[in-house]
């Protein structure tokens, strides 16, 4: 059984009276349609103390606007938050020096005005969308439709799920053969926002102006399928850039590539027939990629008059997951396939090659990732169940207490061939661990990416809130938990920024914006991550709208790395 350790509330947090309230005081709304906007930046008031070591930028992206006034008088509601118009958000964390506090600059945008704009005018989304439901008003926009095309700007397209700061392959690269993924010598050159579809949005890195649209098919001419995974992988030491592209048709192809940080070369390390499935993450070790087509099968033809999601299928648990391993540095394309029980995934965590326990002359490749048992959680996933106060939130947040729960779960592919073989072989599962707390959105140092590591970080999801409603720290070798948690305070994804003259691997901070419903304001918090207790934060002056994922840049020390 997992323990878990509650952290108590520090002294610079003040407690609602209400907090026994439980549900009507817990409100959520301004976080899935904030209203709130800094396009210049402003300075934060900040409690307590963020250390100097976390200097830098912080990004944060994801949806922003969820409703919208036609010029009709109709009010446009969005059905999915993955369909949120996105928004992006910038934190200045600014070391001033021994005798002075550490300030902090926000700014933020609308990334999506041109769209914003285009659905004003005919009450439609105009093109594919995640889980957009029919809109029963649509015959009434029907002639209005017709008189406008759809946008093709960069604020037209609603791209906004992860962040790339200087992204291999677009835009200049470094002078030289560098192998510095970026830092004070190389600043911040360019801002890209990623989704899971094949589409980049480039950003300005100041004043987060959408202002330029790319592709894979950018990086290298074969890679002109629909599909890829949000979250590409960076090895930590070279900066190179790894993913995938899935090309739909009567076979459907999986590409798995890789860029180069120093000379911005996109390599196709193989390509090879799979199951096509929606793919938000994969996987890297020392010398593999690893993608692993989990039960997230999507039935392409539903594509062309439904919402994606419509084409995902129903989780087929006689159908097993299966994990394809491709060399990526010696040539040998792919090297093994391995098939598991069946499960889904949003988020992968590490993986890393260590002596086969069976063998010790062969290798071992170890992954661990947050695990769920089926699809369900995405089809859950509508602003009706997360608003706090829309009729079903409650009934959906009892639900996920008890039902849509997730595990951090650790596999191993054992045995690797020596060279590239066609026998389909078996993963198993060491241990899941986590369940009571239903982890989300995990990080972890990233000077341990490709090693194995100890310490996982994550959004907790308890039942609390419709949404997240903590932030853990999970002790891989003692199956220990510990939380933090205020009531009424809604938690981001927890980026980690460590300390350069740490000894330990939990020696750094955690930084996460998180919503505070009773105010309705939001801050950036602060938490040490050794012991989750609080530093300090930054109090923004409006809501920060529920985000998906984030990108710390330090100005010393290891950058958060690409998830």
């Amino acid at each position: 059984m997992t323990t878990v350790t509650e952290i108590a509330p520090s002294a610079i947090v003040t407690e609602s009276i209400e907090s026994q309230e439980h549900w009507n005081n817990w409100p959520n709304t301004k976080g899935f349609d904030p209203e709130y906007e800094e396009r210049t930046p402003v300075e934060l008031q900040v409690t307590g103390k963020i250390p100097a070591y976390a200097a830098g930028t912080l990004y944060r992206t994801g949806p922003g606007k969820s409703q919208l006034q036609t010029e009709e008088g109709q009010t446009f509601h969005l059905s999915h938050w993955f369909d949120g118009l996105s928004q992006t958000h910038r934190f200045q964390i600014i070391d001033s020096g021994e005798s002075e506090p550490t300030r902090v600059l926000y700014n933020s945008r609308f990334s999506t005005d041109e769209l914003i704009e285009y659905v004003r005018k005919t009450g439609s989304l105009a093109r594919l969308s995640f889980g957009q439901k029919r809109d029963p008003c649509k015959s009434i926009f029907n002639k209005v439709q017709s008189e406008f095309h759809p946008p093709t700007g960069p604020s037209g397209m609603n791209i906004g799920v992860t962040l790339s700061v200087n992204m291999p392959g677009l835009g200049p690269q470094p002078e030289g053969e560098s192998t510095e993924r970026w830092g004070a010598s190389q600043g911040i050159r360019t801002l890209y926002a990623k989704t899971d579809y094949n589409g980049f949005k480039k950003l300005d890195p100041e004043t987060l102006e959408p202002i330029g649209l790319a592709t894979q098919e950018s990086l290298h001419p074969e890679l002109t399928g629909p599909l890829a995974a949000s979250h590409a992988r960076s090895d930590p030491k070279t900066g190179d850039m790894f993913n995938f592209n899935l090309e739909l048709g009567r076979t459907c192809t999986y590409r798995v590539f890789g860029v180069s940080a120093s000379t911005g070369k996109t390599t196709i390390f193989a390509a090879f027939p799979g199951t096509p499935a929606y793919l938000h993450s994969l996987l890297i070790t020392e010398d593999y990629v690893l993608l692993c087509v989990w039960n997230s099968h999507i039935n392409p033809l539903v594509l062309r008059e439904k919402s994606f999601m419509d084409s995902i299928m129903p989780t087929d648990p006689s159908q097993p997951a299966t994990w394809y391993v491709v060399d990526r540095k010696h040539g040998k394309g792919l090297v093994a396939t391995y098939e598991s029980p069946a499960f889904f995934c949003f988020h992968t965590i590490n993986a890393w090659q260590e002596p086969s326990k069976e063998d010790p002359t062969k290798t071992d490749i170890v992954a661990d990732l947050v695990r769920m048992d089926s699809t369900e959680f995405i089809t859950s996933l509508y602003y009706d169940n997360l608003i706090s106060s829309r009729p079903s939130a409650k009934e959906f947040a009892a639900n996920r207490k008890n039902a849509l729960r997730s595990t951090i779960t650790r596999f191993r592919l054992p045995a690797l061939p020596s060279s590239p073989s066609s026998d389909i072989l078996k993963a198993t599962v060491e241990w899941s661990a986590g369940k009571s707390l239903s982890p989300e959105l995990p990080t972890m140092n990233p000077t341990r990416v490709t090693e194995k590591y100890r310490y996982v970080y994550a959004t907790t999801s308890r039942g609390e809130a419709t949404l997240a409603d903590g932030i853990m720290k999970f002790d891989c070798e003692s199956q220990e938990s510990r939380l933090w948690s205020r009531h009424g305070h809604s938690t981001g994804e927890p980026i980690f920024v460590a300390n350069p003259e740490g000894v330990s691997e939990d020696d750094g901070v955690l930084l996460s914006v998180i919503l505070d419903g009773l105010s309705g304001n939001s801050y950036l918090l602060c938490l040490d991550a050794r012991d989750l207790t609080e530093l300090g934060r930054a109090n923004v002056k409006g809501p920060v709208g529920f985000g998906f994922h984030g990108q710390h840049v330090p100005t010393m020390g290891m950058p958060t790395g690409d998830y």
